[in-house]
């Protein structure tokens, strides 16, 4: 059993530089790899952080012009149909005009004609009334004539 521990305190006695050798490598690590590369990432992280909240201030202020601009493009079509609408009452309101003074125009015509065809047939009357007489006169004289000649 002494054997065992003599043995076992020697093996003790040479992991001594080992292990000393271990400590001094994991606070060199620490020291020189792990410090630097925590520092680095946290850089990183508040770099990166900052640039996606700088991102979404970006992107929150793109969604506000692009709502202001819709909202300008609404106003603008409603602008513009109302100019539409105003334009078409306008066109309406001439061409109904321009219909009232052509039926007004074409009744003028009508009531001309009317008037003039009216006057023609009063002439046509007169002419046929004065002419009346020596149309009998006529058919008295062709008919008389023939019949007088007859009974002779």
């Amino acid at each position: 059993m002494q054997e065992i521990v003599q043995q076992l305190a020697a093996l003790l006695v040479g992991a001594i530089p080992t292990a000393l050798l271990f400590i001094i490598l994991v606070i060199a690590y620490q020291i020189l790899v792990q410090g630097p590369l925590s520092a680095t990432l946290k850089e990183r992280y508040a770099r990166t952080g900052g640039a996606v909240e700088e991102a979404n201030r970006a992107i929150a202020l793109a969604e506000a012009k692009a709502a202001e601009y819709a909202e300008k493009l609404r106003l603008a079509k409603a602008e513009v149909y109302k100019m539409r609408e105003q334009r078409i009452r306008q066109w309406n309101a001439e061409r109904d005009a321009a219909l009232d003074s052509a039926r007004k125009a074409a009744g003028a015509r009508v009531a001309e004609a009317r008037t003039a065809l009216d006057a023609d047939a009063d002439a046509a009357r007169q002419t046929i009334q004065s002419s009346v007489v020596d149309l009998a006169a006529q058919v008295v004289r062709a008919v008389l004539p023939a019949a007088a000649g007859g009974a002779r």
